[in-house]
């Protein structure tokens, strides 16, 4: 297929900065509509062939490693302050190493500040999307993404670690439990092969089972002949004319050199760290916060999906790593139950990691009897992942460090979160929950794992009803500037206790619905 290349000063192009769930999906959708679209990838393009099932090559090969720091009293700023977030540098973005768990948001979690009242600390707020709103774009979500358990797709066949996790479930007192929905092909699909089940989710899927923006949507925006991909591109600036309308961007190639990419309009989907970044880092006279920022609002209100892990030791093999990453969720303890000492709630998940991983979950220094002995017997441990409702504080929030400066001299994002007694409570209740569970299903010693970086990090950019409340309307429109958009996790105005990829898909391809209806 011929490259197609557009000219740096064609202003009629839409740049759209980062090419995974958000925009991947964006850039494939707008070039369907028949707009012309640069794509600024920050890493390289990678294919099948180059993923191997290793998970240490597949860290160093896929992860974003540009310097990061961290502040504040969450667990992660003490264990890991240079490596606060998971997320991925490559095209496809972090779609190439999701565990793809695809679920859709609960309906009262989107009218968070209703449901659950004033909490103290916390700054909730609703939604400016109703469930009935996104049902028909997480209805095309899913069938894009090829969703098990949606659209006549069977689903994946149970693990073996699955299989411990619901006998101890029920046996616990738990009902509502099922081998969940997933963005992996259980029957071959679209091109792309069924899932072996090799247990390498958390890597790029060599067989393409597993959905990416790198081998679905990329390819399908450049069959359009409308799309020119630009990876190893790093956004370093969003400019803008007289009249406050963003104009192009300032990039910096694989080789170093600067070049401007005009534009006649700019989506940031750079995920809730990078995306606010931009924008700050775009600050000039006419917006000398930020661009956007008029509000205050760019950077705040960082929330992720609390996680921790539980890890119970069997006399017999379970052998957990057979089969996908993550096998299956507990829901009972998703339900608004404030009685439990918190609001909100949580998904307890099956998961399994390789032994490289182990280390780092359970103990990340490495050391003791307890912790060799959970090593050694790696054959013999089942998992439980938690994955919670992070409750916004306008506190917690993505800003420029004050003197840390990358390769290209912009200032390094600082990530700070003071976690929130609601968080505290929750995290705890999960430990006591997924241990009864092992117990249950006849674990000998349960091990709790330690919190770790994560890779589902939004609302640093959240959407709201007026200006004053947010940063962009309910399409990813920035309130000040009509033609740039957000297009990642950074929209969700609250985290909620489901895993966020599909509702990024399903916001991307109405807000190209919205961008070719409204501005032509």
């Amino acid at each position: 297929m011929a490259t197609t290349r557009f000219e740096l000063n064609d202003d009629s192009v839409a740049v759209v900065i980062g090419s995974g769930a958000g925009g991947g999906v964006l850039a494939s959708e707008l070039c369907r509509l028949g707009k012309r679209v640069v794509c600024l990838e920050a890493g390289p393009s990678l294919t099948m062939a180059d993923f191997r099932n290793d998970e240490f090559f597949s860290f160093q090969q896929l992860t974003w490693m540009d310097k990061r720091s961290a502040s504040g009293s969450w667990p992660v700023a003490r264990s890991s302050p240079g490596f606060p977030a998971y997320t991925s540098k490559a095209v496809g973005g972090t779609t190439n190493i999701w565990g793809a768990l695809s679920f859709r948001i609960q309906p009262h979690e989107l009218v968070a500040r209703e449901t659950y009242g004033e909490v103290a600390g916390a700054d909730l707020v609703d939604w400016p999307v109703s469930s009935d709103e996104l049902a028909p774009y997480w209805l095309q979500a899913e069938d894009r993404m090829g969703v098990t358990g949606t659209h006549g797709i069977p689903r994946l066949p149970v693990t073996n670690n699955y299989k411990v996790f619901d006998y101890g479930a029920r046996r616990a007192g738990y009902a509502r439990v099922a081998n969940d929905r997933h963005a992996i092909n259980s029957r071959s699909r679209d091109g792309r092969s069924h899932c072996y089940q090799l247990g390498f989710c958390g890597q790029g899927c060599k067989f393409g089972a597993k959905w990416s923006t790198l081998y679905t949507d990329i390819p399908m925006a450049e069959a359009t002949g409308r799309f020119d991909l630009r990876p190893g591109c790093t956004a370093l600036r969003i400019e803008h004319d007289g009249k406050g309308r963003v104009t192009g961007v300032l990039y910096a190639a694989a080789d170093g050199t600067q070049h401007f990419q005009r534009a006649a309009l700019v989506a940031v989907a750079g995920n809730a760290i990078e995306t606010p970044r931009l924008l700050l880092n775009s600050a000039s006279a006419r917006f000398p916060q930020g661009l956007a920022n008029g509000s205050g609002w760019v950077g705040r209100c960082y929330t992720k999906n609390l996680n921790a892990s539980a890890w119970g030791l069997f006399e017999k093999p379970v052998h957990m790593n057979h089969g996908v990453t993550m096998g299956g969720s507990i829901y009972d303890e998703s339900r608004y139950d404030p009685a439990r000492g918190f609001v909100g709630g949580y998904l307890l998940q099956a998961v399994q990691v390789g032994i490289p991983f182990l280390a780092a979950v359970i103990k990340p220094d490495g050391w003791g009897r307890e912790f060799t002995r959970f090593v050694e017997h790696y054959d013999h441990l089942s998992g439980i992942w938690m994955n919670g409702e992070d409750l916004p504080c306008v506190n917690n929030r993505v800003t420029l460090h004050p003197t840390e400066k990358d390769v290209h001299g912009l200032p390094i994002p600082n990530i700070h979160v003071d976690e929130h007694a609601n968080d505290v409570a929750m995290r705890e209740h999960f430990y006591g929950r997924a241990e009864a569970v092992l117990r249950a299903a006849g674990a000998t010693d349960v091990m709790r794992g330690n919190p770790l970086p994560s890779s589902h990090n939004m609302g640093t950019c959240r959407m709201s009803a007026k200006p004053d409340g947010g940063v962009t309307n309910a399409f990813g429109q920035a309130h000040e500037i009509p033609n740039l958009f957000v297009s990642d996790g950074s929209l969700f105005p609250t985290s909620t206790a489901e895993n966020p990829t599909q509702t990024i898909v399903a916001l991307a391809l109405r807000q190209a619905e919205y961008i070719v209806s409204t501005l032509g």
